[in-house]
């Protein structure tokens, strides 16, 4: 449709009777944004990280152990009244005894806070008390024992702050003990 309109004398004629006064609309092109760069710099600054941190380092514990074919005469002997022997069982379960077995009554505990770590920081306080010296921790994993349980003991021994620990082969009196109280259960 062409519309006839009136300019200082002239006379235009423009098409497209609905647009107002004939305004030519240009086309809208896409932006595009090239994320080039910013790819680059994201790289850069992930192997920069990589680069500048460290790794946790494992930490490990030290324990000495004795030669196999060591003799037995640099063994110490140690008061009874100043030792703990704590047997590791079956289902996280352990049992413990201060002096020589059959002697006192074995208590049955678990691990944690509330568990062996207490009970290592109160009896390492009464046998501070009562000899002077610093209490001994006899551990004997039995062979229904978890590998974390022994991991778990260590810990609590070292958190316990107790000076003098050893790890000794389970006897079968304490494996006699642990089935008496239920301990020493297949894990399968």
């Amino acid at each position: 449709m062409l519309q006839k309109i009136k300019d200082h004398g002239r006379i235009r004629y423009l098409r497209g009777g609905k647009h107002k006064g004939g305004k030519v609309r240009s086309k809208k092109q896409s932006t595009r944004v090239d994320l080039t760069a910013m790819v680059d710099l994201a790289f850069l600054l992930i192997t920069f990280f990589i680069m500048t941190t460290t790794l946790a380092k494992p930490k490990a514990m030290d324990l000495a152990m004795p030669d196999k074919d060591e003799k037995t005469k640099d063994q110490m002997d140690i008061a009874a009244s100043r030792s703990m022997t704590i047997l590791l069982g079956s289902d996280d379960k352990l049992e413990w005894y201060i002096g020589e077995p059959g002697k006192s009554a074995p208590t049955i505990d678990n691990f944690g806070p509330n568990g062996l770590r207490k009970t290592l920081i109160e009896k390492s306080k009464e046998v501070q008390q009562k000899t002077g010296k610093y209490m001994f921790v006899v551990i004997k994993p039995s062979d229904k024992s978890k590998y974390k349980n022994m991991v778990s003991t260590l810990d609590e021994i070292n958190i316990a702050n107790i000076q003098s620990y050893g790890i000794v082969d389970i006897t079968a009196p304490e494996i006699e003990l642990l089935k008496k109280d239920g301990l020493y259960n297949d894990n399968k």
